[in-house]
């Protein structure tokens, strides 16, 4: 156990901190529902959007799941329980719905990812991998920093960033076992997995393959704008972004979480004898690596063969799951490895996310934001956006906080003569990168399983985190693509 939750229980007293945050979470949830009705939120156009009292029970229920997450008051997959719970006490969503979001196929792709991690470390792949870039990063705890960052960032250019943190995970849980300081948590080992999630962001805005919010925006500009952006244009644009979000990330945790060891002498040396102690791979070293690969490419493919495009992602990374039993790689004791508070995490983000869109409270709130900025400067109306897709993002999927922006966006955007393709890529480059909270994408709960940081510290990291994020979408708008050829404003 970590955080709050698990110091009241180790040491048997009563934390009047956590019963605080406890019960400020309880008293934000019924102020929320049972206040009087609220003002309509109204579209430029004078379109009103109501809020209905399933909307409010929604927003309360979101107050309450964030302030017990970023608190820990209980184990953050209780809390996920709860928001199930709520939606169905309060009538705010009937039960079936609300619970069968907790198994809806983004839950079943974490879970995939995980399985995967997991064969890695079990068949060894992981202290290979894990050896073999220690012998080329060599022993400055700072290129370690630098060398698994390069690492995670690369690979979602071609897998999904769910499935690359899960991959990571092991591999730097095999480098931190050589740091010297055991499970205790330090400064180097919350960069490292804090890190390892933030730079999954970054690294996932470069291409289509990263993650599912690009292909949804593109899809709703094609809709809306009559204009299709291809594959290439996406990357032409992202690529500097995504490279310089994560080199400026590097930095940034150099200086807030500055390893306590300049060096590990030695570290070298011990990784080629470790390694060289692995032996040769083995056969199932071999099969495991081949089923991963072969659902990697499979689902890489679903962007450039049609008739692959049909098939869900889920139904694919689950074959290699169903694999790992069918060839005895894994036992049904190894199902007790899996980390169900993550995925209980993460099933209830879904659960709330679904909950904000179906009861169209997102986009209440989002009509509300964006009309704010309705005259105003192109350039603020543009960063007003990136910023509502960047806070909405940390509590609902990525793809809802682009779906009930963009819409509206788009109508604003001809008054104020903004062009509406810097509009996608500002949303799509914060939409990718939810630094504040552990629910706002898998890689921040699967670097939380490391135990290194609570759910507090990774909030307060995320606050400069996300402000750097800003100030580079800002240069991105202002500067750096106009240069290289993207119309940021209607002639």
């Amino acid at each position: 156990m970590s955080g709050d939750y698990g110091d009241a229980v180790d040491k048997g007293r009563i934390n009047w901190r956590r019963l605080i945050f406890l019960f400020a979470g309880v008293f934000l949830f019924a102020l929320v529902y049972y206040s009087p009705p609220w003002p309509d939120a109204i579209d430029p156009q004078g379109k009103h959007f109501v809020l209905s009292k399933e909307g409010k029970g929604a927003l309360a229920v979101f107050l309450l799941a964030g302030t017990w997450w970023v608190f820990e008051v209980v184990p953050i997959g209780v809390t996920s329980l709860a928001i199930g719970v709520l939606q169905a006490l309060f009538l705010i969503r009937p039960a079936k719905v609300a619970f069968k979001d907790f198994m809806d196929p983004s839950v079943l792709f974490i879970f995939a990812s995980i399985v995967i991690g997991l064969v890695f470390t079990k068949t060894g792949l992981t202290k290979r991998l894990a050896y073999k870039m220690l012998d080329i990063v060599g022993e400055k705890t700072s290129m370690i920093y630098l060398g698994c960052f390069l690492v995670t960032a690369a690979l979602t250019h071609i897998m999904a960033h769910t499935a690359v943190a899960a991959t990571i995970y092991p591999l730097l849980l095999a480098i931190y076992n050589l740091y010297g300081e055991g499970d205790k948590p330090t400064k180097f080992g919350k960069g490292l997995f804090m890190g390892m999630a933030y730079v999954a962001g970054a690294g996932s805005i470069v291409t289509l393959l990263g993650a599912a919010r690009g292909a949804v925006a593109l899809g709703f500009f094609n809709d809306i704008v009559g204009r299709n952006i291809s594959f290439f244009e996406l990357t032409y644009y992202m690529f500097p972004v995504g490279w310089l979000m994560t080199i400026l990330l590097w930095g940034l945790f150099l200086v807030f979480f500055k390893p306590e060891k300049k060096v590990i002498p030695g570290l070298r040396q011990k990784a080629r004898q470790l390694n060289s102690e692995l032996g040769r791979i083995t056969g199932k070293e071999i099969l495991a690596a081949a089923i991963v690969l072969g659902c990697i490419v499979t689902m890489s493919l679903r962007s450039f063969i049609p008739a692959l495009e049909p098939i869900d992602k889920t139904a694919l990374i689950l074959i290699s799951t169903i694999l790992f039993f069918i060839f005895n790689i894994l036992t049904l004791s190894d199902l007790e490895e899996i980390p169900w508070n993550i995925i209980l995490l993460f099933a209830g983000a879904m659960s709330i996310g679904f909950c904000l869109w179906e009861t169209e409270a997102a986009k209440w709130l989002a009509v509300n934001w964006l009309a704010m900025f309705k005259e105003a400067n192109w350039f603020v109306f543009v960063m007003s956006i990136a910023f509502f897709v960047m806070v909405m993002t940390n509590f609902i999927m990525n793809v809802a906080a682009i779906a009930i922006s963009l819409p509206v966006a788009f109508v604003i955007a001809p008054y104020l003569g903004v062009a509406a393709d810097v509009i996608l890529f500002a949303a799509l480059v914060t939409a990718g990168m939810p630094f504040l909270l552990l629910v706002g994408a898998a890689p921040n709960a699967i670097a939380y399983d490391s135990r290194q940081f609570t759910p507090g510290e990774f909030f307060l990291m995320g606050i400069p985190a996300s402000i750097l994020l800003m100030v580079v979408v800002a240069f991105a708008v202002a500067v750096l693509w106009p240069i290289m050829g993207m119309p940021v404003t209607i002639q």
